[in-house]
């Protein structure tokens, strides 16, 4: 794996969730409470904001400190699962990974997630998205193709019908539209494989 310059990493994935805050405002008006864009966004913007100390500790207390950024900021129902995501990834990764520990300890970070959210995959949620791209990295997919599989998966959230989170009150109302978390989770994906794709 190319040496992950993570300040990049971190100015592009805020980048990325500020770009689409709206977006994902509107999928969560949509089935949730309608706040997934604006509390995404306040949660990296904190991160970006500490880019250069995060960036100046080894790569599993860097995604530590990071997933307790998140889970300090981003608030809501999503700020402990995406804060759990990176504590539980950076509780597993080694300082400089190569792709099987990167996908050993994606899954146990997926574990966790699943575990923090009393949910798995086939409910409408992000799992629907990180486990499929925890199967692309396993089959050796490059960086572009896990990048679509992760859109595909969060498009295949929209005929889902919700089994967790508040989009769940909704029952069969919640078919027909894409989870917001889904989403938020392909595009960091997408940003990562991108970022990773073009230092390699």
């Amino acid at each position: 794996m190319a040496r992950l310059n993570l300040s990049r990493l971190i100015t592009a994935a805020a980048d990325t969730i500020a770009a689409h805050a709206e977006e994902l405002t509107a999928l969560d008006q949509a089935i949730g409470d309608g706040d997934h864009g604006l509390n995404m966004k306040r949660g990296f913007e904190a991160v970006r904001s500490e880019a250069e100390a995060f960036s100046a500790k080894p790569l599993p207390e860097a995604l530590k400190a990071i997933g307790t950024k998140l889970v300090m900021t981003v608030g809501g129902a999503s700020g402990p699962l995406f804060g759990t995501l990176f504590m539980a990834l950076g509780k597993e990764i080694s300082s400089a990974p190569d792709r099987a520990n990167l996908t050993a300890a994606f899954g146990k970070a997926i574990e966790a997630v699943a575990a923090r959210g009393k949910s798995q995959v086939g409910q409408k949620t992000m799992l629907d998205v990180l486990q499929p791209v925890h199967d692309a990295l396993l089959q050796g997919k490059t960086p572009s193709e896990i990048a679509d599989i992760a859109d595909a998966a969060a498009e295949a959230t929209v005929p889902m019908k919700a089994l967790r989170g508040r989009a769940s009150f909704l029952g069969d109302r919640s078919i027909g539209h894409m989870d917001a978390g889904a989403r938020s989770t392909a595009l960091l994906v997408r940003t990562v494989a991108k970022t990773i794709g073009e230092s390699a």
